[in-house]
């Protein structure tokens, strides 16, 4: 099958390598050129193209598979806005052929605060941060395009993994003033998440929207104590808080229920929760 990788990251060049893994022809939109070299190491097809520029993705190769993952580089770009939806819309009106299957990597901050509860994919959506405000617009678009009956959302929690773990450095240099202890962490493992994104291409699941969270969500002063432990240091000093930010990720407090996903997909996870992800996130080397 060939395969289309937008956004070939963290996330994205994982999930290509698997599909080269069993034989797939997989091409990669770039905008680099060394980038475009290494893919070309790993057999990966390096398309050279800048999803912001209209006339750089007209034309983009015929795919069976469309996988939409970008990422926000935010030293090339300033609005979140430009990237996820504009970007969108570029991608969209460059497709010459509707694909079987396009994958929109969505993100579970569009639902916003929900004072610790568990939700699902049927919760309301309110995103606070623009990002999530971001992505809920490109759910929408994608939705009323021409590609709306071919789409699977997937709204990933917080991605984490070898050379990303989020607050490490901050730990680290022991800058407790900037770590929030307050709310709920949802995670998934990058390999997870790209054994997740393969499981659905192959299954060819269009016109459903999931939740990619590992499903056992932490308090946040659970996680960075973990890491801090692992790290060789002492406990950390938290302060008491008196309110909390909903535009900052520690002030969008809920816990995201993957029922539906495991439901449908089976548990696919090699790491079910944050310990025995970050055990591995942080003696791994890439």
């Amino acid at each position: 099958m060939n395969r289309l990788v937008l956004g070939c990251g963290y996330l994205g060049l994982r999930v290509a390598r698997l599909w080269r893994s069993q034989g797939d022809s997989v091409y990669a939109v770039t905008r680099c050129q060394n980038n475009a070299q290494r893919m070309k190491q790993e057999g990966i097809i390096p398309v050279i193209a800048d999803i912001t520029e209209p006339d750089s993705v007209q034309g983009l190769p015929q795919a069976d598979t469309i996988l939409f993952a970008v990422g926000m580089d935010r030293k090339k770009y300033d609005s979140v806005h430009s990237v996820y939806v504009d970007g969108l819309k570029n991608v969209l009106s460059g497709i010459s052929i509707v694909p079987s299957q396009l994958i929109y990597v969505s993100s579970t901050g569009v639902y916003g605060n929900f004072d610790g509860a568990w939700i699902d994919e049927n919760s309301p959506t309110d995103p606070a941060r623009e990002g999530g405000k971001a992505c809920l617009a490109a759910e929408e678009t994608l939705r009323k395009s021409r590609f709306a009956a071919q789409s699977c959302i997937l709204r990933f929690a917080g991605i984490y993994g070898p050379q990303r773990v989020p607050t490490k450095a901050l730990i680290q240099s022991e800058q407790w003033k900037k770590i929030s202890s307050d709310g709920f962490l949802n995670l998934i493992h990058v390999d997870d998440g790209a054994n997740i994104i393969q499981k659905v291409a192959d299954q060819a699941i269009v016109q459903e929207t999931f939740n990619v969270s590992d499903g056992n969500p932490p308090k946040r002063k659970e996680y960075y104590q973990f890491i801090a432990e692992q790290l060789g240091l002492s406990e950390i000093p938290w302060e008491e808080t008196n309110s909390v930010n909903e535009n900052t990720r520690s002030g969008s407090n809920k816990r995201i229920s993957n029922k539906k996903l495991v439901g449908q997909l089976g548990n696919l996870f090699q790491y079910e929760n944050f310990r025995m992800g970050l055990q591995q996130a942080l003696t791994s080397v890439e």
